[in-house]
């Protein structure tokens, strides 16, 4: 039956010729290139879980009276949305389930992109003829980013009320456009009725589904362009050895999606996150202490609560302190990204185009540029929740503040040295280790080495990877 149907499409579609060539298709067996399936999987969770806690949530700001059954907040007031979450957590069939599901495959997918992100980093494989892909990657990053924010602020409990209206300030300060754009985004003045409406087809329509997109237009890019592979036998600039598409790496793959899926439902039945119960209805006299966004929310939180009260008044506008922390700042560092494949090349020379990846270690500034970045971040993330370490281990958060604002100028630049230095080390000691036929000829001197060529090495023989 399977057969004649197979048939009946072919005699239609003349699919044959590609369908063989895809399920031949070979992909590389290393475990790093699964952190992207993992992202993948995560947003099919995310999909899946949000139709269900969208069918469910009220999106209105316009305040009822609590009588539902968690006795401590009975007869309060608040919005119908935060009515909703309670309804959802307490009396929908396996609504809390579902939605802590859907928080946690939030906070994996984007940790799940990060960490993508930085593998193609460490290795190189955003240089030519990658660089739209990782133009995609950095753009579907922030996406997500804004996404799980506006997610994470639908319920209009306290805590997400509160980092609603510190993000309602940051768009304020850009100058000349800040004001008319948070009135158009939020709706008013904040906290606003209409608030709440666009938050909600902003989180489940509009973001997602260019989100959906640019995954599609990402794989199917991959798809043209062959995926990279780390150097060894056999593997060349022409060719990719590993499993074929159907049946090795299509069941790894789909053993991925239901593990994936199993640790989400197990983190969504044992690990309570975001009880906003406890946090109570948003009230704009009120702020929850001690208190901490989302993870990838937090380096923005730290860099808010690190940066001096610098004003400027310039050409008769006020440029209050918030916007360099909160917007100058994240606008450098996303504009270094999108264009450090230009400054790389730049840098190297090295217009040629890549199928192998770079051992982190052989190219020592690029490994240490990026590790003095994760180090700036996560000195800035942890700032982020400084009052609740100070609450916790009982120092004054003044102290606190002070540290991080030492650490977060002097941890990069150490970690770049000493990435560096460490990097160099690694390289020097491959290359006595190599026999003096298979030497490399470094492109720059022993002082760090920006790219590796072969010296003159003809290409090994392909064993099993497929041709290009």
């Amino acid at each position: 039956m399977i057969r004649r149907i197979v048939e009946t499409l072919d005699n239609r579609l003349h699919a044959q010729p590609f369908l063989r060539g895809a399920l031949r298709k070979a992909f590389p067996d290393h475990w790093s290139f699964m952190l992207g399936e993992i992202a993948l999987y995560c947003f099919v969770t995310l999909v899946a879980t949000g139709v269900f806690l969208a069918f469910l949530f009220t999106p209105s700001m316009e305040h009822v009276t609590y009588d539902g059954p968690y006795a401590p907040l009975r007869g309060a007031s608040m919005s119908s949305a935060y009515a909703s979450v309670l309804q959802i957590s307490f009396e929908a069939p396996a609504g809390l389930l579902v939605r802590q599901v859907h928080h946690w495959a939030a906070l994996v997918f984007l940790a799940a992109i990060v960490v993508h992100m930085c593998r193609i980093f460490f290795t190189g494989a955003f240089r030519r003829p990658r660089e739209i892909n990782w133009l995609i990657g950095l753009t579907l990053l922030l996406l997500a980013l804004f996404n799980g924010f506006t997610g994470y602020s639908l319920p209009d409990d306290l805590l997400s009320g509160t980092g609603l209206r510190i993000a309602y300030s940051v768009a304020e300060s850009v100058p000349l456009v800040g004001v008319a754009s948070a009135y158009l985004f939020f709706g008013g003045a904040y906290p606003s009725d209409a608030t709440s409406e666009r938050l909600f087809v902003t989180h489940i329509l509009i973001v997602p589904a260019i989100i959906a997109a640019l995954i599609t237009l990402h794989l199917a890019i991959v798809w043209r362009q062959k995926h990279t592979q780390f150097s060894g036998p056999g593997r060349t600039e022409r060719n990719v050895v590993g499993s074929p598409l159907w049946p090795n790496y299509a069941l790894k793959s789909a053993g991925l999606f239901f593990f994936i899926g199993a640790v989400l439902v197990a983190l969504g039945a044992f690990a309570q996150i975001n009880p906003v119960w406890i946090y109570g209805p948003y009230a704009a006299s009120s702020v929850s202490a001690p208190a901490q966004p989302d993870w990838y929310v937090g380096w923005l939180e730290g860099a808010l609560r690190l940066a001096p009260p610098i004003e400027l008044h310039v050409f008769g506008r006020d440029i209050p302190p918030v916007f360099f922390p909160g917007v100058l700042m994240p606008l450098v560092f996303f504009a270094a990204l999108y264009l450090w494949p230009v400054i790389e090349r730049r840098i190297t020379g090295d217009r040629a185009e890549h199928h192998l990846l770079d051992k982190p270690s052989s190219v020592p500034w690029r490994i240490a540029t990026g590790s003095a970045a994760v180090a700036f971040g996560t000195v800035l993330t942890l700032a982020g929740s400084d009052d609740v370490q100070a609450a916790h281990v009982g120092i004054p958060v003044e102290g606190l503040v002070t540290a991080y604002q030492v650490l977060v100028v002097v941890a990069p630049i150490i970690c770049w040295f000493a990435t560096f230095r460490i990097a160099r080390e690694i390289a020097a000691r491959r290359e006595h280790l190599k026999p003096e036929s298979d030497r490399i000829a470094l492109s720059r001197d022993e002082r760090g080495g920006f790219a590796a060529q072969p010296a003159g090495a003809a290409d090994p023989p392909d064993l099993q990877g497929a041709r290009r």
